[in-house]
C-alpha cells in the first residue's frame, strides 16, 4: 500500500470495533497531548458518541477529558486537512491516526503525503478494521516498522 513512506514515522494500528479503536489510542494521545503534540483523527466514521460515552467512563482528571474532547472526532475530512495544513506550516509536532477500511488509509494518505513529505514532526498511524484485512495482515504489517496496541508502540520485528 504506502511502499514509498516519505514521512518520518509511520505507524499501523488494528481495531476490532469504534470502542476498540478509542480504547488503543486514548492512552497513547492522553500521553502526547501532555506533550504538546497536535492530534488529528481521521476517520471514516463518526466517533464523537462512542467516545463521549467511553470517557465518561473512564476515570481521569477533568482537565484530561477536556483536552481529549478538544479533539475533532467527527468524519470532517476537508477540515481537518485545513488544520493539518496549518499545523505543518506552523511546524508543530503532530500524530495524525487515520481510521477506517484500507481504501479509505490509502486515500488520505495519498492526499496527506503530499503537504508533509518532508516533514520530520509528523508521525501517522494508519488504524485498519480487523474484520476487513484479517487475510492480509501479514502483508500490511511487512509495510510498517512498528504497531500501536494498548500497551503503547512496539516495534513489530518483537512481536
Amino acid at each position: 500500500m504506502n511502499k514509498k513512506q516519505e514521512t518520518k514515522e509511520k505507524m499501523c494500528a488494528f481495531y476490532a470495533s469504534d470502542y476498540h479503536f478509542e480504547m488503543i489510542s486514548l492512552p497513547y494521545i492522553d500521553k502526547n497531548l501532555e506533550k504538546n503534540k497536535e492530534i488529528v483523527v481521521l476517520t471514516e466514521n463518526n466517533l464523537e458518541e462512542t467516545m463521549k460515552n467511553l470517557i465518561s467512563k473512564m476515570n481521569l482528571r477533568e482537565e484530561k477529558k477536556r483536552n481529549i474532547f478538544k479533539i475533532d472526532w467527527n468524519n470532517d475530512d476537508l477540515s481537518k486537512f485545513k488544520k493539518i495544513k496549518q499545523h505543518v506550516e506552523n511546524e508543530k509536532d503532530m500524530i495524525i491516526f487515520i481510521k477506517g477500511k484500507e481504501n479509505y488509509i490509502r486515500n488520505i494518505n495519498k492526499n496527506i503525503e503530499k503537504w508533509i513529505q518532508e516533514k520530520d514532526n509528523v508521525k501517522i498511524i494508519d488504524c485498519y478494521d480487523m474484520e476487513e484485512v484479517t487475510e492480509n495482515l501479514d502483508d500490511i504489517m511487512g509495510q510498517y516498522k512498528k504497531i500501536l496496541n494498548t500497551t503503547g508502540e512496539k516495534e513489530i520485528s518483537k512481536i
